[in-house]
């Protein structure tokens, strides 16, 4: 093993979202930064896969218009994206019955009663006003039962929490993060052409161009601190990258077990308090579908979604239809009935779809989140690990109240503007701050 030595401004561990951004911005910045990826590819849960002509990425993937979206603007990082049709149908006892989505189908559905109509059109003009920051530390559960008197109502609102967090524990999930993603759904959301891989692509181009280092294929062992200041990373190769900066952007337990003495930081606390988010999912490009007009179902009284993302983006070189259906699963699991319930489902929506398949994937259980805002959160982790000078997360675990690829994005942003912050105050001989020369 030969010791190779290099020196970074700042080392990012981790070449997802969070990883990519967080190099675009340090290097924008003037730092000298270097990406260590695992993986043969960036991307990491952002990758797509092709199978027949068809884009598959891992699991249903929708870009809401927050965080994420602002701040890919900001970099002038573009992507191919539309808005799909927010016609959609829901399940109830095995029947698929019409969505109240706008305000004609809010009068022909018949999932609600006139009662549970009138609620809905008053829930849906609220919403659009609804300070969601002072429920911030109420449960899902407990906004819902307090806020809506209609069962029928309530089953459909949770369903949407649903939709837009992957979660389904009303009693634990915060209610505030929940509802202004509800809000930003109102709005619209992109299906990004040709999967997330193509965003992953646009994303490595920017930081190529803003003079990132790229190490793939390479696997760190270690981040090394002392005098509770961050000193090296150390990878299996023998390759040593000295830093006065590292982000982490993998997991809450792997974070751990790279740092030394993770237990007596803040590291150890974030990771016993996460708790992770799974779902079960299947894609499917089909030739045709057999029914047209079924292309967007919630579950009513089961935990699942059915999205046909060809509708609005481009996903398959053949024409196929590339849909894809989740399950959204709590802590209890069961792979194979999993699988059974999401092909029921595609069964009741496009009956003879079989006939029709061109590819298929089944992802039993993937990690969507490896943390969200809930009930039992004692603090927001990050940006920095506050026990090692110059150590950060980033990740969609490291919410401090976005969801999904907006805390991706979002913690990356925090953490270079906490290393940006630090540097210039370092620089500034006053307030008793040392001078850097």
């Amino acid at each position: 093993m030969n010791l190779i030595m290099m020196n970074y401004d700042v080392a990012i561990v981790g070449g997802g979202l969070a990883g990519l951004v967080a190099s675009i911005y340090a290097a924008q910045a003037g730092k000298k930064t270097v990406v260590l990826e695992q993986q043969k590819q960036l991307g990491g849960r952002a990758i797509t896969k092709k199978k027949n002509g068809a884009y598959f990425d891992l699991g249903g993937r929708a870009l809401y218009k927050g965080e994420a979206v602002e701040i890919l603007k900001e970099l002038d990082v573009t992507f191919e994206g539309s808005e799909p049709s927010i016609d959609a149908f829901g399940i109830w006892k095995n029947k698929l019955l019409s969505l109240p989505m706008d305000f004609m189908s809010l009068l022909t559905t018949p999932l609600l009663s006139f009662k549970g109509k009138l609620e809905v059109g008053s829930l849906l003009t609220k919403l659009r006003k609804l300070d969601t920051k002072s429920f911030d530390h109420r449960s899902v559960r407990d906004w819902v039962e307090s806020n809506l008197m209609d069962s029928m109502v309530r089953n459909f609102v949770y369903s949407l929490l649903r939709t837009a967090s992957y979660v389904v524990s009303p009693d634990l999930q915060a209610a505030g993060p929940v509802l202004r993603q509800l809000q930003r759904s109102m709005y619209g959301v992109y299906y990004i052409e040709k999967g997330w891989g193509s965003l992953i692509k646009q994303l490595r181009i920017k930081a190529v161009q803003s003079g990132v280092s790229f190490i793939l294929s390479e696997k760190v062992t270690e981040v090394t601190h002392q005098d509770k200041k961050v000193k090296a990373v150390h990878c299996e190769d023998g390759t040593l990258i000295t830093s006065e900066n590292v982000i982490l952007t993998t997991s809450p337990e792997i974070s751990c077990k790279l740092v030394s003495e993770a237990d007596q930081t803040s590291l150890q606390a974030w990771k016993d308090q996460a708790i992770p988010i799974t779902a079960a999912c299947l894609s499917v490009a089909l030739r045709r579908l057999p029914k047209p007009k079924h292309q967007f179902i919630y579950g009513i009284d089961q935990p699942v979604l059915l999205s046909n993302l060809s509708r609005a983006a481009y996903l398959s070189d053949n024409g196929d239809q590339v849909v894809h259906l989740i399950k959204y699963q709590g802590t209890q699991t069961d792979t194979k009935k999993d699988e059974q319930d999401l092909e029921r489902v595609l069964d009741l929506a496009q009956p003879g779809w079989r006939d029709e398949l061109v590819a298929r994937q089944y992802l039993p259980k993937i990690v969507v989140t490896h943390d969200f805002p809930h009930m039992n959160r004692e603090v927001n982790p990050g940006p920095n690990v506050p026990e090692i000078e110059g150590l950060y997360v980033a990740g969609d675990w490291t919410t401090h109240g976005e969801l999904l690829a907006d805390a991706a994005l979002a913690s990356a942003k925090r953490a270079v503007e906490h290393i940006i912050t630090k540097t210039s105050q370092e620089r500034t001989p006053t307030n008793g701050y040392r001078v850097v020369v």
